[in-house]
């Protein structure tokens, strides 16, 4: 199980360092959701920051589980959030992509406590 946890842990610490990359560069593929979902572009930085410490925590994780724990839990809010974005703005064809950063982070969370 210990093993499981440490690849799930890379690769999805890898996929959401990605996402907030994309963020902060400013990608059209990110940029464009979100002035369609109504974030205010004063929010960009903050919310690339919040995925990257979360992705960073996910790795520290590894050495000091507590921290993997909070940022796991940080980033699944952050996620839950995103999906409620596009509901809100009732642009249910995006609704996956959140979801698609919140499963692996998930069960990271599941393995990291099963692997204890």
């Amino acid at each position: 199980m210990t093993i499981a946890y440490y690849v799930v842990a890379v690769i999805t610490a890898l996929w959401v360092g990605f996402s907030s990359y994309s963020l902060f560069a400013r990608k059209a593929f990110v940029v464009d959701s979100l002035v369609d979902y109504g974030v205010p572009q004063s929010w960009w930085n903050w919310l690339a920051l919040a995925k990257g410490a979360g992705a960073l925590g996910l790795i520290v994780g590894i050495f000091l589980p507590a921290l993997g724990i909070a940022a796991a839990i940080g980033l699944i809010l952050y996620f839950l959030g995103a999906v409620a974005t596009t509901l809100r703005a009732r642009s249910y064809k995006t609704t996956p992509y959140p979801v698609l950063y919140l499963l692996p982070v998930a069960v990271t969370l599941i393995l990291q406590l099963a692997a204890a």
